[in-house]
Protein backbone atom coordinates (compact mmCIF):
# COMPACT_ATOMS: atom_id res chain seq x y z
CA UNK A 1 0.00 0.00 0.00
CA UNK A 2 1.59 3.25 -0.59
CA UNK A 3 1.11 6.10 1.56
CA UNK A 4 -1.53 8.89 0.80
CA UNK A 5 -1.78 12.31 1.07
CA UNK A 6 -4.52 13.57 3.40
CA UNK A 7 -3.70 16.94 4.41
CA UNK A 8 -5.07 19.33 2.42
CA UNK A 9 -1.55 21.94 1.97
CA UNK A 10 0.33 18.81 0.43
CA UNK A 11 -2.79 19.17 -2.29
CA UNK A 12 -2.22 22.74 -2.32
CA UNK A 13 1.97 22.37 -2.71
CA UNK A 14 1.17 19.71 -5.87
CA UNK A 15 -1.15 22.21 -7.61
CA UNK A 16 2.43 24.18 -8.01
CA UNK A 17 4.03 21.53 -9.26
CA UNK A 18 4.34 20.10 -12.91
CA UNK A 19 1.53 18.23 -14.02
CA UNK A 20 0.70 16.33 -17.23
CA UNK A 21 -2.98 15.84 -18.61
CA UNK A 22 -4.21 13.24 -20.75
CA UNK A 23 -7.65 12.09 -21.46
CA UNK A 24 -8.44 10.07 -18.39
CA UNK A 25 -6.35 11.73 -15.84
CA UNK A 26 -4.58 14.56 -15.04
CA UNK A 27 -1.25 13.83 -12.62
CA UNK A 28 0.71 16.00 -10.72
CA UNK A 29 4.31 15.13 -9.40
CA UNK A 30 6.13 17.48 -6.44
CA UNK A 31 9.74 16.66 -5.05
CA UNK A 32 9.37 16.61 -1.24
CA UNK A 33 12.48 17.58 -0.79
CA UNK A 34 13.16 15.45 2.27
CA UNK A 35 15.80 12.99 2.48
CA UNK A 36 12.95 10.42 2.11
CA UNK A 37 12.95 7.77 -0.26
CA UNK A 38 9.15 7.24 -0.02
CA UNK A 39 6.90 7.84 -2.76
CA UNK A 40 3.20 9.56 -1.54
CA UNK A 41 0.06 9.25 -3.26
CA UNK A 42 -3.33 11.47 -3.27
CA UNK A 43 -6.42 11.45 -5.25
CA UNK A 44 -9.33 14.10 -5.94
CA UNK A 45 -12.67 14.01 -8.03
CA UNK A 46 -14.75 17.20 -8.30
CA UNK A 47 -18.59 17.64 -8.23
CA UNK A 48 -18.22 18.29 -11.94
CA UNK A 49 -17.72 14.66 -12.39
CA UNK A 50 -20.34 13.38 -10.74
CA UNK A 51 -22.35 12.58 -7.77
CA UNK A 52 -20.79 10.84 -4.65
CA UNK A 53 -21.25 7.58 -6.49
CA UNK A 54 -19.94 7.92 -9.45
CA UNK A 55 -16.60 10.23 -7.71
CA UNK A 56 -15.81 7.29 -5.23
CA UNK A 57 -15.86 4.83 -8.52
CA UNK A 58 -13.34 6.90 -10.03
CA UNK A 59 -11.13 7.60 -7.05
CA UNK A 60 -11.02 3.27 -6.65
CA UNK A 61 -10.31 3.00 -9.90
CA UNK A 62 -7.46 6.06 -10.10
CA UNK A 63 -5.61 4.23 -7.02
CA UNK A 64 -5.75 0.74 -8.39
CA UNK A 65 -3.53 2.30 -11.08
CA UNK A 66 -1.26 4.24 -9.15
CA UNK A 67 -1.22 1.03 -7.01
CA UNK A 68 -0.24 -0.78 -9.90
CA UNK A 69 1.84 1.78 -11.86
CA UNK A 70 3.58 4.13 -9.31
CA UNK A 71 5.85 0.97 -7.76
CA UNK A 72 7.82 0.98 -11.37
CA UNK A 73 6.83 4.77 -13.07
CA UNK A 74 6.93 7.27 -10.15
CA UNK A 75 9.83 8.62 -8.72
CA UNK A 76 11.29 8.12 -5.12
CA UNK A 77 10.60 11.14 -2.65
CA UNK A 78 7.91 12.16 -4.80
CA UNK A 79 4.43 13.26 -3.90
CA UNK A 80 1.60 12.73 -6.72
CA UNK A 81 -1.93 13.43 -6.94
CA UNK A 82 -4.48 12.22 -9.15
CA UNK A 83 -6.82 14.25 -10.24
CA UNK A 84 -10.42 12.75 -12.15
CA UNK A 85 -11.81 13.89 -15.53
CA UNK A 86 -15.26 13.46 -16.95
CA UNK A 87 -14.01 10.70 -18.95
CA UNK A 88 -12.30 8.80 -16.54
CA UNK A 89 -15.27 6.55 -15.43
CA UNK A 90 -15.95 5.62 -18.76
CA UNK A 91 -12.41 5.49 -19.68
CA UNK A 92 -11.74 1.45 -20.80
CA UNK A 93 -9.59 0.23 -18.34
CA UNK A 94 -6.38 -0.94 -20.38
CA UNK A 95 -6.50 3.09 -21.64
CA UNK A 96 -6.89 4.34 -18.30
CA UNK A 97 -3.79 2.91 -17.26
CA UNK A 98 -2.24 3.67 -20.77
CA UNK A 99 -2.85 7.10 -19.47
CA UNK A 100 -1.43 7.30 -15.82
CA UNK A 101 1.87 5.38 -17.38
CA UNK A 102 2.11 8.20 -19.91
CA UNK A 103 1.68 10.69 -17.59
CA UNK A 104 4.16 9.19 -14.91
CA UNK A 105 6.88 8.92 -17.86
CA UNK A 106 5.97 11.95 -18.87
CA UNK A 107 6.84 13.52 -15.59
CA UNK A 108 9.77 11.17 -14.56
CA UNK A 109 11.82 12.89 -17.53
CA UNK A 110 10.41 16.66 -15.96
CA UNK A 111 13.33 17.80 -14.14
CA UNK A 112 13.81 20.34 -11.19
CA UNK A 113 14.30 23.67 -12.72
CA UNK A 114 17.55 24.98 -11.62
CA UNK A 115 18.44 28.39 -9.83
CA UNK A 116 21.85 29.56 -12.24
CA UNK A 117 24.68 31.17 -9.91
Amino acid sequence: MIPRLKHRADFLMAAKAPYAARTGVVVQARPRGDDSDDIQVGFTATKKIGNAVVRNRVKRRLREAAQALLPDFGRPGHDYVFIARTGTFDRPWQALLDDVKAALIRLGATKPARAEP
